[in-house]
């Protein structure tokens, strides 16, 4: 406990009020955001909080797998991982514009604050590898027709 109470008094000395109060305000909207999109999405809240689990909770929302996660650790693939699924939570939500997908790029915090708490945003529901599955149900279709 000493040391967390010399750590925090270190990291007071180094950065300043004016870094800190805005920091702290965006992670407060960072985690009301998270917990209401899982809310909404039928997903628990508190795995916001908890490091792994937010993650792969939050790929849960888009239907990919709980591996997935592995492709934010490749360098310079998990820049275009992040805004892959950062669109494909737009379209979880119905939103498929191109201003949409700049906006959950560039304000992403409080894109998914605004899907979250918004009462005209409504979860469609995944989004990931929906074209295979179609078609895969499509051909099991026909198989049971002969």
């Amino acid at each position: 406990m000493e040391t967390f109470i010399e750590f925090f008094e270190y990291l007071m000395g180094q950065f300043s009020p004016a870094i800190l109060v805005p920091l702290v305000l965006l992670i407060i909207v960072g985690v009301i955001a998270q917990w209401s999109l899982y809310e909404k999405c039928g997903l628990r809240g508190i795995a916001c909080i908890i490091p792994v689990w937010n993650v792969i909770e939050f790929l849960k929302i888009m239907g990919r797998p709980a591996h997935h996660i592995f492709y934010f650790l490749i360098p310079v693939y998990n820049i275009y991982f992040t805004i892959k699924v950062y669109v494909e939570l737009c379209q979880c939500f119905g939103k498929q514009k191109l201003v949409d997908y700049v906006l959950v790029i560039v304000f992403n915090g409080f894109y998914v604050l605004y899907l979250g708490l918004s009462y005209d945003t409504n979860y469609k529901g995944p989004v990931y590898n929906t074209e295979n599955t179609a078609s895969t149900a499509r051909l099991a279709n026909m198989s049971r027709a002969f």
